[in-house]
């Protein structure tokens, strides 16, 4: 379901670009916005990785230092026929954890130092495979795409924007008053349009990434009660994290309610909690 529900998403939002694209800057105008967002989002995903582990001070550890963790990766990444991982470590108290790198044979996952100090081992496992299970899923080249396409679209917007004003009298007479503001509606709502369907992609991942950890580390109770506390212990020590990079990581590092769920990268903590409890107790399994 949720990778069906990825696919619609996706084809939803190269309609839109297409459909934008066309009626705001013509063919010429896709190219070109295509071109740049596409060239933004390939370093992104070369270099990404590095990016916000440094952002985030993390150091590479190894199995000496940090036992359980790197552990705990070793063996979920055999059990998955994976590569093992660089395993890094990130100084601080806020509970949470990510996963980067542009395909399994460049991936490294990262926990905070207060999710050592908060989870049990088997918590902890839940968390890793859940991690890995975005490796293993590409979800990042997934978000990758996404966030090319809607760049796009918002660059297009932007350059019609700024045809508008240093044209939109000749196109005004053109096409009359009617155009102009369909244009300016256009203009305002197909950026707002390509943020809350990339969000939705995001979320759908999410719910993946959750379903392939429970079957990999063979009880989905274990990262239920890990989701619990982890989302409990960021509302008591929040981390310190730039909203750009907050999609990556395992529970919402931001804080936001109401309409601000939409334009969430995560799903609601309850329902995810309650998906993964369901594959234990048999109630509403189908949803995965």
């Amino acid at each position: 379901m949720n990778t069906t529900k990825t696919i619609v998403l996706m084809v939803g939002l190269t309609v839109l670009l297409i459909f934008v694209g066309g009626a705001l800057a013509g063919r010429q105008g896709i190219i070109i916005a295509f071109i740049f967002a596409m060239a933004m989002n390939l370093f992104s995903y070369w270099f990404s990785d590095k990016i916000v582990l440094r952002m985030y001070a993390a150091r590479e550890v190894t199995e000496a230092e940090s036992p359980m963790l790197w552990g705990v990766t070793h063996d979920l990444a055999l059990k998955m026929n994976m590569p093992m991982p660089k395993v890094y470590l990130i100084p601080s108290d806020a509970p949470n954890a990510f996963a980067t790198g542009r395909n399994p044979n460049h991936a490294a996952v990262a926990a905070t130092e207060g999710i050592l100090s908060l989870l049990t081992r088997e918590e902890l496992e839940g968390v890793m495979a859940h991690e890995l299970g975005h490796v293993r899923n590409r979800d990042i080249l997934i978000g990758t795409i996404a966030a090319m396409i809607a760049g796009a679209i918002s660059m297009i917007a932007n350059m019609a924007q700024w045809a508008m004003i240093f044209g939109g009298g000749r196109r005004d007479d053109e096409e009359g008053s009617g155009g102009l503001i369909g244009m300016i509606a256009m203009v305002i709502i197909a950026p707002i349009a390509a943020g809350l369907i990339q969000m939705a992609i995001s979320r759908s991942r999410e719910y993946e990434a959750d379903a392939t950890g429970a079957r990999i580390c063979g009880n989905p109770l274990w990262l239920a009660n890990a989701l619990r506390k982890l989302h409990a212990g960021s509302q008591r020590v929040p981390l310190n994290a730039n909203p750009a990079t907050a999609h990556m990581f395992i529970v919402n590092p931001l804080r936001g309610g109401g309409i601000v769920k939409l334009f969430s990268t995560h799903p609601p903590i309850e329902d995810r909690i309650a998906r993964l409890e369901s594959m234990v107790y048999g109630q509403a399994i189908r949803n995965y």
